[in-house]
């Protein structure tokens, strides 16, 4: 019987033995490759959609009646202030200039013959040849001969200014519209539209700004962080539909004097060149205005970014290289890296690959990388605006 209890202690002692032997060894900490966020000068930029609309605009209408005989333009062009655009049959006018300048020149011998006859009444009251009665006629008659000129010839000047009517030119230079009536058909004084002009160089982009905005621009400007949003020195640049980068440049123009209580915006205006004619009233466009001051930023790829709930954190090695987590405010992107606004410190060791094996309190393996802009100096997409007519749209590194 001992020697079945001494046998059975042996084989359990070889049983423990031999697990002891097969139990793994723990596996080394997981490798993580963590950064430095990049440290940037930014500057924050305010995003507006408006659209472009011209400085003047004007109907052309005809400041005569009659039948319109030909027209000076091709639908569309470009006409230059002062160049005839239209011709309305000046045969009627020239006639009535013509009986004007008779009429004047019938009041000018009526007036020459009055003067005749005032000098012999003189003359002839001295000698007491004729009565006081009679030299005052006459010198009526003298007077009333020169009203008759002076009216006559603002006939003349009326029917010469009409005439010169039966011209119609430019009022300004710029794009014309079609012509709205055909020659041979009546056209009415101050009545008929025959076509527009619309000035478009320079050109103008009208935008409606949110009252927070406004606010926002007036309280740095008492504080002295930024100029006033009337300030008309202001830069401004926009993007067209088919550009990827806010290539037009242009200048502050106008703020509206109150907010409309409808909307709660306020109408702002910039103004750009456009010496080629691209830029057309009506055309849809984003406008950038400078929204804040140069201030360091720091920058990481959106890849090291997860989102938990509603919150936005980033993971962080920490003391004995174990991971810890940061809820942080993100902004938006500059150069394709992600600003962050609060909850990171520029020394802070952030993992930018592996963030799959990083967790809370676990000891990981790190190893040293770099942050690198994907795309240094590219304007921001629309996709990349966040949030409209808020705060800061979007920003771009400090120039």
């Amino acid at each position: 019987m001992r020697g079945i209890l001494l046998a059975t202690a042996a084989l359990v002692a070889m049983s423990l033995s031999a697990c002891e032997k097969k139990t793994p060894p723990a596996p080394p900490p997981p490798t993580v490759i963590v950064a430095h966020p990049l440290q940037k000068q930014i500057v924050d930029w305010d995003d507006y959609v408006g659209r472009f609309e011209a400085i003047d605009s004007v109907d052309v209408r005809p400041r005569v009646t009659g039948y319109l005989q030909s027209i000076g333009f091709r639908d569309g062009q470009i006409v230059r202030k002062g160049q005839v655009l239209f011709v309305i049959d000046p045969r009627p006018y020239q006639a009535a200039l013509d009986q004007a300048k008779g009429q004047e020149a019938h009041s000018a011998a009526t007036l020459q013959n009055a003067k005749i006859e005032l000098a012999r009444a003189e003359k002839l009251l001295a000698a007491k040849a004729i009565s006081e009665q009679e030299y005052q006629t006459r010198l009526s008659a003298e007077q009333t001969a020169a009203a008759d000129l002076l009216a006559a010839q603002a006939a003349t000047a009326t029917a010469a200014l009409n005439l010169s009517f039966t011209r119609v030119t430019a009022p300004l230079s710029g794009r014309i519209s079609d012509r709205r009536v055909a020659p041979g058909n009546l056209v009415t004084q101050d009545t008929t539209i025959l076509t527009n002009i619309a000035d478009l160089d320079p050109i103008r982009f009208t935008f409606d700004g949110a009252e927070s905005l406004y606010l926002k621009y007036e309280r740095e400007n008492q504080a002295g962080v930024r100029p006033s949003s009337r300030t008309f020195a202001n830069p401004v640049e926009i993007r067209l539909q088919d550009q990827p980068n806010y290539a037009i440049k242009g200048r502050m123009d106008f703020v509206d004097n109150a907010i409309d209580t409808n909307s709660g915006t306020i109408r702002g205006r910039a103004v750009v060149a456009n010496p080629n004619y691209i830029l057309t009233p009506g055309m849809f466009g984003h406008l950038r205005l400078l929204g804040s001051a140069a201030y360091n930023g720091l920058l990481l790829p959106d890849a090291a970014i997860t989102t938990q709930q509603s919150d936005q954190v980033v993971y962080v090695v920490g003391a004995g290289n174990k991971v810890e987590q940061r809820k942080i405010q993100t902004g938006p992107l500059v150069d394709g890296l992600r600003a962050v606004r609060s909850g990171l410190k520029p020394g802070d060791e952030v993992v930018i690959e592996g963030i799959q094996r990083a967790k809370v309190g676990v000891k990981v393996t790190p190893k040293s990388g770099q942050i690198t802009p994907p795309n240094p100096g590219q304007s921001p997409t629309p996709a990349d605006l966040s949030p409209p007519a808020a705060s800061a749209t979007f920003a771009a590194t400090a120039q």
